[in-house]
């Protein structure tokens, strides 16, 4: 499952810039990474675009053409945008596994009464890659509403960044399951230091909003311990090892997988619906 970050903010708040740090920590930490550029205005990005909007318009070619204003380019833009979005898709199944960052447009007029953008973030959502939103300078709204907190940003600090990328990656879901292809066992590592103490957010996403998923997951990760727990046992004691639990072996594999449930710790955690 490929995971995003949907870098949004006001013009000026450092979409630009942020898009950049995250794209050269991640490459430091080994998770391979790419950015999109989404904003037509957007002619001085400072990383390197894997998939830039502006190959398919340009903001000043349609202020020229159609005589429109800055807003009322960038709003035209993103509306091509939508209705050419195969273009947009294939660009982006070619990315693979990568860890995406969209660097998005500003305009606050994309968000309150036009909805270009938000059919963009829902077609690629259905693509099945994970979206998470990375909001600039929201400190009102967070100062106002008790659920959600800051996360305070250097993009130069190494420490900084890591405790925010750390943030994401439990809001996403990216820390709690392996990522295919992801190759960042020092991050995993470093990630899961962190992951003692549990907040209810990561309650909402493990339990609530996608459980189901999950459970699966896990059940899939202690099948795969018992037979590999099997195998060692069978190597240790016959010096051989064959290609795995078979109805012939003598083994009672769904006993033992019951088994390894039963001994494994209580979470402490209870989720009671209504």
């Amino acid at each position: 499952m490929p995971f995003a970050q949907l870098v949004i903010g006001p013009p000026g708040a450092g979409k630009s810039t942020y898009c950049n740090g995250m794209h050269q920590f991640l490459g430091a930490i080994g998770r391979k990474c790419s950015v999109v550029n989404l904003d037509p205005a957007n002619d001085k990005t400072s990383y390197p675009c894997a998939l830039d909007v502006r190959d398919l318009v340009r903001l000043e070619d349609i202020m020229e053409e159609d005589k429109l204003g800055p807003n009322g380019g960038v709003l035209y833009a993103l509306e091509e945008l939508e209705n050419n979005f195969d273009w947009l898709e294939n660009g982006l199944k070619e990315l693979g596994e990568d860890y995406i960052l969209f660097d998005c447009p500003g305009q606050v007029e994309l968000f309150t009464h036009h909805t270009s953008l938000r059919n963009i973030f829902y077609k690629i959502q259905k693509m099945g890659i994970r979206l998470i939103v990375v909001h600039l300078t929201i400190i009102d709204l967070v100062e106002e509403f008790g659920l959600v907190a800051f996360e305070t940003l250097a993009v130069e600090d190494k420490k900084s960044m890591m405790s925010l990328l750390r943030a994401i990656d439990r809001a996403s879901g990216y820390a709690f399951g392996p990522a295919e292809g992801a190759n960042d066992t020092v991050w995993q590592v470093a990630v899961r230091e962190g992951m003692g103490v549990t907040d209810v957010r990561d309650v909402q996403e493990r339990w609530i909003d996608a459980k189901d998923e999950y459970d699966r997951q896990e059940e899939m990760d202690l099948e795969e311990e018992v037979r590999v727990r099997n195998a060692a046992s069978q190597v240790e004691a016959t010096g051989a090892v064959d290609g795995g639990p078979d109805e012939d072996d003598g083994h009672d594999y769904d006993e033992e997988l019951e088994k390894w449930k039963k001994d494994m710790p209580d979470s402490g955690v209870r989720v009671h619906r209504k």
